[in-house]
């Protein structure tokens, strides 16, 4: 897979692809993650990439000429699967769509910034729309690590054992049951007995038991989509 991103702040970006699972997958060759500074496509003054808004609005918007520049001379070399524009009305990041965008084998992740972008974008060379929750943020660049370390994680060999991202939480609709280790007891508190015991079908039991049970308490509407399927 190879994850374009596109942004105004790369320096932004430079701790959180670097360190943990999102490294080791790039030092693996499972993942190419490339960081494009926009404004190396700017042809004005000070490599400036924004400017005031038509109608009088305050801030500033990133312009479109940039970005069209930059994302032209990346479509020649490859076919992307999904181009990402990270905006807090975008669809919400799920499991179910980080699923589906590991499939890829190219994305591109437009980073935004300053009061947004000319909706030109948007609407012209944008194929999905993606918020990590309905707030705003400076700019694009912490969601688009927390899109690509959604991914990454996902590839084959990324994480040691595998069968670990297929308990995650969400990951079957449900809330991830508690999980311990040791010691079996601390402070007066102890672990579930029925995790000491050995007995793997009670063990799966309980587990499924508790994922409904926090689900229900913590996350309701994800039982009323499960429900509705």
């Amino acid at each position: 897979m190879r994850i374009d991103i596109l942004t105004v702040m790369p320096e932004a970006l430079q701790s959180p692809l670097h360190c943990s699972i999102l490294q080791r997958a790039q030092d693996a060759g499972l993942v190419e993650i490339v960081v494009h500074n926009l404004r190396d496509w700017s042809t004005r003054r000070h490599r400036k990439v924004d400017d005031y808004p038509f109608g009088g609005e305050a801030g500033m918007v990133m312009q479109i000429e940039p970005v069209w520049r930059c994302m032209q001379e990346l479509h020649s070399q490859r076919r992307y699967d999904e181009v990402i524009f990270t905006s807090p009305d975008g669809e919400q990041l799920s499991q179910p769509l980080a699923n589906t965008l590991s499939l890829a084998e190219n994305l591109m992740i437009l980073c935004g910034h300053y009061k947004g972008v000319d909706f030109r974008i948007r609407e012209h060379l944008i194929s999905r729309e993606i918020s990590i929750g309905d707030y705003v943020l400076t700019g694009g660049e912490l969601p688009a690590a927390v899109i690509a370390d959604a991914v990454v994680r996902l590839l084959p060999g990324a994480i040691g054992d595998e069968q670990s991202a297929l308990s995650d939480s969400f990951q079957d609709g449900l809330l991830e049951a508690p999980v311990y280790t040791r010691p079996a007891e601390f402070n007066g508190w102890r672990v579930p007995d029925i995790l000491l015991s050995g007995h793997e079908a009670k063990i799966a039991e309980w587990k499924m038991q508790q994922a409904l049970d926090r689900t229900r308490k913590l996350r309701p509407h994800l039982l009323d989509k499960l429900n509705n399927h």
